[in-house]
């Protein structure tokens, strides 16, 4: 089943092949693939420090690959509500290196507001051996 539209969030920092990955699983299951990008300040606030990338580079990058149609701000910060409402998804996906988190207490929802929305929630494979951390330690390393 397609679904008309799907929506993701998240910083994209380092943009890599799992990214790529990722967006284009989504694009297997929905027409249209909205990315709700976090902000240079809630990633600050939330990690203890800056993305390497700028938002406007990170947007830049994420608005130049095929398998996304639009790039929007995150922004509620931790409370994805108000992106995942002005979005208006049909589904929500998200990498498998979530199933073992509490994904619901990060993105501040529940099952019970999904379905008052009725927003499925999806998990798509993670791509192993690749991440802006380990990006990072192989340009330490070099």
């Amino acid at each position: 089943m397609l679904y008309n539209v799907l929506y993701t969030g998240g910083t994209f920092d380092l943009f890599h092949a799992g990214h790529v990955n990722f967006l284009k699983n989504c694009r297997k299951i929905a027409a249209k693939i909205v990315v709700s990008l976090n902000t240079d300040e809630f990633i600050e606030s939330y990690k203890g420090k800056p993305p390497v990338c700028s938002y406007a580079d990170r947007k830049a990058i994420l608005e130049s690959c095929v398998y996304v149609d639009e790039v929007i701000e995150n922004v509620g910060g931790a409370d994805s509500k108000p992106s995942i409402l002005q979005v208006k998804p049909n589904i929500i996906a998200i990498g498998t290196d979530w199933a073992k988190k509490d994904y619901y207490a990060q993105m501040q929802f529940t099952q019970q507001w999904l379905d008052k929305h009725d927003i499925l929630l999806v998990y798509i494979p993670y791509t192993e051996h690749v991440s802006p951390t380990l990006l990072k330690q192989r340009v330490k390393d070099y």
